[in-house]
């Protein structure tokens, strides 16, 4: 009997006979990780952060390849083929956005990838607009505070948290309607209106997709008192 799921472009099928894992995208962000005591133990996820909850002796083997798929039987025994050939194409959201900081995709930390997107952000900055007159960077909460503050460090402007997160909120690009999704904007995030007043502030948003967000941001910074935005 076997049992087939499909998700987020990835196939699982479970039988009697074992696990099998296909990669179907050109994007491969699967981890691929290995244990060996008395007999070798194997776990796979989408983060790697998932297999560092584990036994602390699972260690990181490498990445699921575009295109590969991988059986493991009942006893434990591993198979890896390449089934179609994909050049990799990361999807870019997953470094911005959506993985966690302190997971490992495609051999790059995804922590130290934001990191270097502000620093390249803060150097266009500074190409651009060699007199700024900034005075001082923020964060939209949560995932853009380290780009932002690799930012605020190359740009020598103090780094503030001008917006505080309403955790219990969902994200609003998936929400149907754009006026539902205005809406939630400002249920979602409150400015601090001390960190505003009289300042020329860079916000630092990294989840831009319909651009609701942003429009309605810049509004709130505006009503909570910035002299620029």
């Amino acid at each position: 009997r076997i049992k087939k799921t499909v998700s987020d472009n990835k196939i699982y099928s479970s039988s009697r006979s074992g696990l099998m894992l296909s990669e179907m995208s050109s994007s491969s962000n699967a981890s691929f990780m290995g244990e060996e005591r008395l007999f070798v133990d194997y776990a796979v996820a989408s983060e790697s952060v998932a297999i560092d909850a584990l036994d602390p002796r699972f260690k990181l083997e490498r990445d699921v390849k575009a295109g590969e798929a991988i059986f493991i039987t009942i006893k434990g025994e591993l198979f890896t083929k390449s089934c179609l050939n994909f050049n990799l194409t990361p999807c870019l959201f997953e470094y911005v956005y959506f993985a966690r900081p302190d997971s490992i995709l495609d051999g790059v930390q995804v922590y130290e990838a934001r990191g270097l997107m502000g620093a390249k952000l803060a150097q266009k900055i500074l190409n651009k607009y060699p007199d700024h007159d900034i005075d001082t960077v923020m964060p939209i909460p949560e995932t853009s505070r380290t780009s932002a503050l690799q930012c605020a460090q190359l740009l020598n402007r103090p780094f503030r948290e001008g917006f505080i997160k309403n955790r219990y909120i969902a994200r609003t690009f998936i929400m149907p309607g754009q006026e539902m999704r205005r809406k939630t904007v400002r249920l979602k995030l409150n400015a601090v209106k001390s960190e505003f007043k009289d300042k020329t502030v860079l916000l630092v948003d990294d989840s831009i997709v319909r651009g609701t967000t942003s429009m309605e941001l810049i509004q709130m910074a505006r009503d909570a008192g910035a002299k620029k935005v």
